[in-house]
């Protein structure tokens, strides 16, 4: 029983760092995905020996495999709270609504507008660069301002100059001391 349980605890340490790892290696994070890469592969001979020199029997592969399931969604929990990586919104608006974009560009966010003409009239497009851990308050906010908006959300793998979030940083805690100072 004691086999089982580590078997168990191994699968459920195992699968999030393999989830990881892959993730990391899609986001070119390589140096994190060799280090887990390196844990991952420790805990896999464990736990494959194990379940191959116990006694072999079917609750100790059923764990194993149930582990492996339970350990998928682990670590896709895991990386989703760590959001690794940049969003890029497009953001169709009916109207151009210079309230909205004025909220955006103040709250840090790189705000650039086309203009566009769709089936029936004339739309507005917004595109925003963003870290992937503001996405669900950038949406939230749009979503406020434009319940009617028509929000897609994408990764890019990669991008060079323009107005990045280093900036739009340091725009941040500008205007919180602004506002901080001004209340005080």
């Amino acid at each position: 029983m004691k086999d089982v349980l580590l078997i168990l605890l191994l699968q459920l340490l195992y699968v999030p760092c393999f989830t990881l790892r892959t993730i990391f290696i899609v986001k070119q994070l390589h140096y994190h995905a060799a280090s887990l890469g390196f844990v991952e592969s420790l805990i896999y001979v464990l736990g494959l020996y194990l379940v191959l020199n116990g006694e072999q029997n079917l609750i100790a592969m059923f764990i194993y495999a149930l582990g492996f399931g339970v350990g998928i969604l682990i670590g896709i929990s895991i990386e989703q709270k760590l959001a690794i990586g940049y969003t890029s919104l497009l953001v169709n608006l009916p109207n151009k609504n210079q309230l909205l974009i004025d909220l955006l560009r103040n709250e840090g966010y790189g705000v650039t507008v086309y203009e566009g003409e769709g089936r029936d009239s004339q739309r507005f497009k917004l595109e925003i660069l963003t870290k992937r851990n503001q996405e669900d308050g950038l949406f939230s906010l749009i979503e406020e301002y434009e319940p009617n908006a028509f929000i897609i959300s994408y990764e890019p793998r990669k991008f060079k100059g323009g107005f990045l979030l280093k900036t739009m940083r340091r725009r941040k805690i500008k205007r919180k001391n602004e506002i901080e100072n001004t209340y005080m």
